[in-house]
């Protein structure tokens, strides 16, 4: 019999309440948005190579240094063509003087045409071979063709320098184009002139720009297309080839149900969120008493060992006020419902099916909660802001 009553002793014994954060549930404005991941780039920005070949002589910039446009930046040994030049330019001006004599004659007649004919060919190709070295000349020196900040030089003076051969970098950082991939299906969503948000992560999204161009073309290997947008940098704090964020924000919309993230659980049978609900009466009523003699048996095995232990009997006085005061608390338990997921933003997600206005959400501690088992709710802390904080950095 004192089995007996032990075993219906414990399996009256309810399990305590677990301590839960919640939120209710409220039909809110939503802001939808297409978000990737893309790469900044300088609109204007190249790494500059020199045309022909030499010896550097001078480096006329530092790193970091910003230039105008046509600035000079590097400076290749040229003594050689400088010489040829003057040479030619003396050849010019003779053939030239010969032209001015052979038209004096052509002009007193006592000049042929051949000989006016071939002073004029002989001054005409002095001073395109002027012109040529002039441009040989010119292609020694190294300039800027854009406005914008040099990098760090990547030569020498004294060094031989082959055409092709890098100099430095020059990028344009007062505009950027960040450039990013979306899924076919998102194109419809997107168009010329949209505004883009983008920076480091998705909490941190302080750059604002507009896409300015869409590829035509889907790549029929990845099922992407190709986007293209503007951002002004005026501050320049972003760089070209740093890894940004992106997000393309849509239309709002309202009345649309959402709950933070970490909310919803995922099993093998779907997503689904704890509701807390009121605890029906029989939920909340005593079990059935046992028999006398079960009765008997438990509370002698509860009983302590001896009775000479009388501080016992006041150790009891405290817990025989507690179910008074649990009385006077609303009872809870929680519900397990399944639930369909939508579109996610900013550490919250869209809940298509399942849920409706007022409900009361589990928010935290899913992992040790079960079916109809009694909750207490307790908002003081909420760890959702704390973990969608998480999700966002």
């Amino acid at each position: 019999m004192r089995d007996a009553g032990i075993k219906q002793y414990f399996a009256t014994m309810k399990p305590p309440a677990a301590t839960v954060s919640t939120v209710v549930v409220k039909p809110s404005e939503w802001t939808p948005g297409v978000e990737a991941i893309g790469t900044v780039n300088a609109v204007r920005g190249v790494d500059l190579t020199v045309e022909t070949s030499g010896i550097v002589k001078n480096i006329l910039f530092h790193a970091n240094q910003k230039v105008a446009t046509d600035a000079v930046l590097l400076q290749l040994d040229d003594a050689v063509e400088k010489a040829d030049l003057v040479a030619q330019k003396a050849q010019a001006a003779s053939d030239q003087a010969a032209l001015t004599r052979a038209i004096e004659l052509q002009r007193r007649g006592v000049g042929t045409d051949a000989t006016l004919d071939a002073a004029r060919a002989a001054a005409d190709a002095s001073a395109a071979q002027v012109n040529k070295l002039q441009a040989v000349l010119d292609q020694k020196q190294l300039s800027a063709p854009f406005g914008g900040t040099v990098g760090i030089p990547k030569i020498d003076i004294g060094q031989y320098l082959a055409p092709g051969n890098s100099v430095v970098t020059i990028q344009d950082l007062d505009t950027m184009r960040v450039d990013f991939t979306v899924p076919e299906q998102q194109l419809p969503l997107l168009k010329i002139g949209q505004t883009v948000k983008l920076g480091s992560s998705l909490a941190d999204m302080s750059f604002a720009g507009s896409i300015r161009g869409i590829d035509p073309k889907i790549d029929p290997a990845s099922r992407l297309v190709s986007i293209r947008g503007e951002v002004a940098n005026p501050e320049g704090k972003l760089t070209p080839g740093q890894f940004v964020q992106i997000r393309v924000e849509l239309p709002r919309e309202n009345n649309v149900i959402s709950v933070p993230q970490t909310a919803v659980t995922t099993s093998l049978y779907g997503d689904y969120v704890f509701v807390v609900v009121p605890a029906k009466p029989a939920e909340g009523a005593a079990a059935a008493p046992a028999k006398p003699d079960e009765q008997k048996a438990a509370a002698d095995a509860a009983k302590p060992q001896a009775d000479a232990s009388k501080p016992a009997d006041n150790a009891t006085k405290p817990a025989d006020a507690k179910p008074a005061d649990a009385a006077q608390q609303q009872a809870f338990t929680i519900s397990q419902i399944f639930v369909k997921l939508g579109r996610r933003n900013n550490g919250m997600v869209e809940i298509v099916e399942g849920l409706k206005d007022g409900d009361q959400v589990v928010t935290a501690g899913q992992n040790r909660l079960f079916n109809g088992m009694s909750v207490a709710v307790d908002n003081t802390i909420d760890p959702s802001k704390s973990a969608n904080k998480e999700v966002q950095q």
